[in-house]
């Protein structure tokens, strides 16, 4: 899917290193307000090279990258498993439902309308599946992306708590009926 730009692709095995890269350099924009160490903690245990393999090798998982001009600019994870987690089924108004686990672009690409074409891709990608619904979960007080969510129909559900590191953030969780 792309505009000659933009291109948004499956990710392949050999992307394991790049998605790292852009991992690392676009979570420390969903925590804010967490301390720089908790947010290396967080990407060494759970954004590294070899968990971004786990997760390409992993058929209940989908990794998608959308580059522009030729370059990777972004990326966006979609967990299968319609076990949703425990604390976020209560407040899912259809199930089943999948979770798009991340979403996220280079600082210097929001706005160039990336984010809607890997958003349109997301949302086909569920489609294809028995989901009724896609949920997330984004830091309460980050707001650009909490903005772009409501446009794309993602309706706040209630919140939970999401550890990074060793500190405590609020997700808000929103849902998608599909």
């Amino acid at each position: 899917m792309g505009d000659g730009r933009h291109l948004v692709r499956p990710a392949t095995a050999g992307d394991a290193v790049m998605l790292h890269l852009m991992a690392a350099a676009t979570f420390p924009l969903a925590a804010p307000g967490t301390p720089p160490d908790d947010i290396k903690l967080f990407i060494s245990q759970n954004l590294g090279v070899e968990q971004f393999r786990q997760h390409l090798a992993n058929p209940l998982c989908r990794l998608l990258v959308a580059e522009a001009g030729g370059t990777p600019a972004g990326y966006a994870m979609i967990n299968l498993q319609t076990e949703a987690d425990p604390l976020v089924l209560p407040l899912l108004a259809r199930t089943p439902s999948i979770e798009l686990s991340k979403f996220y672009l280079l600082v210097g690409r929001q706005g160039s309308g990336l984010a809607d074409e890997l958003m349109d891709a997301v949302l086909e990608e569920a489609r294809q599946t028995d989901a009724a619904s896609v949920w997330l979960g984004v830091h309460d007080a980050n707001d650009r992306p909490n903005s772009f969510y409501e446009r794309h129909h993602f309706v706040r559900r209630g919140k939970k708590t999401f550890r990074v590191g060793n500190s405590d953030a609020v997700d808000l969780i929103r849902e998608r009926i599909l």
